[in-house]
Parts: C-alpha cells; structure tokens; sequence
C-alpha cells in the first residue's frame, strides 16, 4: 500500500509531527504545514496509510478556507509551499501543503454537532443528553437536532483521548469572552457549511474546529476545515433517520475496527489493503461532490 506516512524535508527544520500534519518552521511567523497520509482512530495512529489522503485533506481544507474567507480570516499566508522548500523537497510537498501563519492555539476542540449520531448516540441511549445537553426524548439515531449544539474537547496528546467538556468548563480555559466567540464562530462555520453541502447531496452530522489567535488577538480559523478527518459526511441520498448512515468519513475505517473486537490501545490491527483503498475512494468522492 502506497502513501507518505512522514516527511524529511532538508531545507526546513520539523518542529512538530502531530497525527496526521507536520510542522516544518520557516520563520518567526509562518510555518509549512504537510498532510500525511496517516490517519487516527480513536486517538491511535494506523500503521497502514490512506493513499494520497493528505492531497485530498488538503484539497477539501483549502476548498473551505476559500469558502468561508468572508465570515472568518484564517491561517493562510497566501504563499506558495513550492516558494519556501528546495527543488530536492517539492516531492514531499506538492498538493499536500500550505504556508500558514503561526497562530496561538485556542487550547479546545471545537465540535459542533447537528445529528444523532457516533458516541453522541451512544450517550443519549443512556441518559438523553449529548456531552451533558439534555435533549429532547424520542431521538433515533442519525435524527436531525432541533438545532446544533456546540460541545468542546479538551485537546489530547498524541496517545491519549480528548475528553467532552461543558461550555462552563471552556469559559474556565479560555475565558468567558473567547469562548463565546469560539462558539459562536463554530456554530456560524457549521451552518453556512451544511447550507452549502445540502447543495451537493451531502450531509454534516457533526464537525470539528480548530482555532488560533493571531498577534492582534483575532481569532482565526486554521489547521483543517470539514474533511471527512474532522466531519462526519452521509451522502444525502442514502439517509435514513434510525439507521446509521453510510459516510464519507473515515467512519468506515472506525466500523471495522470495532468489527475487530480491539479494545483502543496501540498498536491497531493492521488494516486490510481494501478498507484502506475504499476509505481513500471515499475520501475522493467528498472532494468530487464539494468542488465540482
């Protein structure tokens, strides 16, 4: 199976390698950021990579980026990663990369959620609440909410799961003032994204935001936007409120590791070449459907 699970570049230092992007420092304020092909389920990094998933993570962001340039700035500089590497490193980089500003981390995930669906299913089975929200009674799963909710995460290590936190409990991190404003703007992202997805045959069940404060502390989007790594996406045509929906998502992945009877420690099972091939053929169609 084919796929570029880390990068070596020679004419940037590696500051950071995270799950699935890695850092690479070209000056006080902007760094190269490169999507691998790995990919993370249940906060564990799969041995095998996803061909060419980083291209198309970094096609979907980029796309969404563009998008929403209007309702939020983002971390984009605007360069060329060609422009910033050596001739010997354009390998590593093309169509996988982009120069961004270096921002300060928002230290939450910011999830938004529209459906029933996942652990938030899991949760309102037990108690009728999705991460401590009581809902109303009678939801099936993969049931459209009476609105969006917004339910932050801690932001884990690489090795360790992010935990649901309350809104009161992010306001004690950030600060009353910036967590509205996390909020509101991920909440704001979510619906003009699931406006514009409906357009295209696609469903948002949830996403996940990140956000970062530029130098004058404006609140910026950055890392990635609404890839099937950080959304759950059903094809419109296939959903059915009660069952769980087919996704473009590496949900796929996640049903079959599940199938494994794996109990979440590393390592994961090794992933068979045709779920790997058939999640890197989901991942394409995303892409397909959104820009076409």
């Amino acid at each position: 199976m084919t796929g570029l699970t880390s990068t070596q570049l020679k004419s940037l230092k590696k500051i950071y390698a995270g799950k699935v992007r890695e850092l690479y420092e070209i000056d006080d304020k902007r760094m190269l950021m490169i999507a691998t092909d790995r990919l993370s389920a249940f906060d564990v990094i799969l041995a095998e990579p996803i061909p060419d998933k980083g291209k198309i993570l970094t096609a979907i962001s980029n796309f969404w980026f563009d998008r929403f340039k209007d309702l939020i700035p983002s971390h984009f500089t605007g360069q060329q990663p060609q422009d910033v590497v050596s001739t010997e490193d354009l390998p590593q980089v093309e169509g996988r990369a982009v120069v961004v500003k270096r921002l300060k981390p928002v230290l939450v995930e910011a999830i938004v959620r529209g459906y029933v669906a996942g652990s938030g299913w899991k949760e309102y089975q037990k108690s009728g609440t999705i991460c401590g929200i009581q809902l109303p009674a009678g939801l099936r799963e993969a049931d459209k909410l009476p609105q969006p909710i917004f339910t932050p995460s801690t932001k884990a290590a690489i090795g360790d799961h992010d935990e649901n936190i309350s809104f009161e409990r992010c306001s004690e991190i950030l600060g009353a003032e910036l967590a509205a404003k996390v909020r509101d703007a991920a909440l704001k992202l979510y619906k003009a994204a699931s406006e514009f997805a409906a357009t295209r045959g696609i469903i948002i069940a949830d996403t996940k935001f990140e956000f970062g404060l530029d130098e004058d502390g404006t609140l910026c989007l950055m890392d990635e936007a609404l890839t099937p790594d950080s959304s759950r996406f059903w094809p419109a045509e296939s959903y059915v409120p009660g069952q769980n929906p087919p996704s473009y998502d590496k949900q796929f992945v996640r049903d079959w590791l599940e199938s494994t009877g794996w109990d979440k420690t590393p390592p994961a099972p090794a992933l068979p070449t045709e779920v790997a091939e058939k999640t890197a053929a989901k991942y394409r169609e995303a892409l397909e459907r959104l820009t076409r």
